[in-house]
């Protein structure tokens, strides 16, 4: 029942042609899963305080993954480079952990290249 719970509600994300269809759609949900007597509380009062900011997807349809998933990779970059003793290693560790960034993101090499010289910038004061 959960799973198919899981499902419903991706296909809202994947289907619901705006804000109003989805609300609607949330909520059937919602009382589908109270009915079935399955404990969604916590997720349907996460959903109430972000209703705004999670039905503004639904106007466009467009999602800052890309983004997120950059700055979760810089993130561990940054951890793992402990230790690093110049500004050109820790580039490099960045060039091989992003090197697909820019087919993603539909960047070209002088982007990426412009994008890591300000990387080299904010993280020289953190190499040793």
């Amino acid at each position: 029942m959960l799973y198919e719970l899981k499902v419903r509600f991706k296909r809202i994300f994947d289907t619901a042609p705006h804000r109003q269809a989805a609300a609607r759609r949330l909520c059937e949900l919602e009382v589908n899963a109270l009915d079935l007597g399955i404990d969604l509380k916590s997720f349907f009062r996460t959903y109430e305080r972000w209703q705004e900011e999670i039905l503004n997807y639904f106007d466009a349809h467009q999602t800052s993954a890309a983004v997120e998933g950059i700055n979760n990779k810089a993130r561990v970059v940054i951890k793992r480079a402990y230790g690093l003793k110049s500004v050109t290693s820790l580039w490099n560790r960045l060039v091989l952990d992003l090197n697909l960034a820019g087919q993603a993101l539909g960047r070209s090499i002088q982007r990426l290249r412009e994008l890591v010289h300000g990387l080299k910038v904010l993280f020289r004061p953190y190499c040793t």
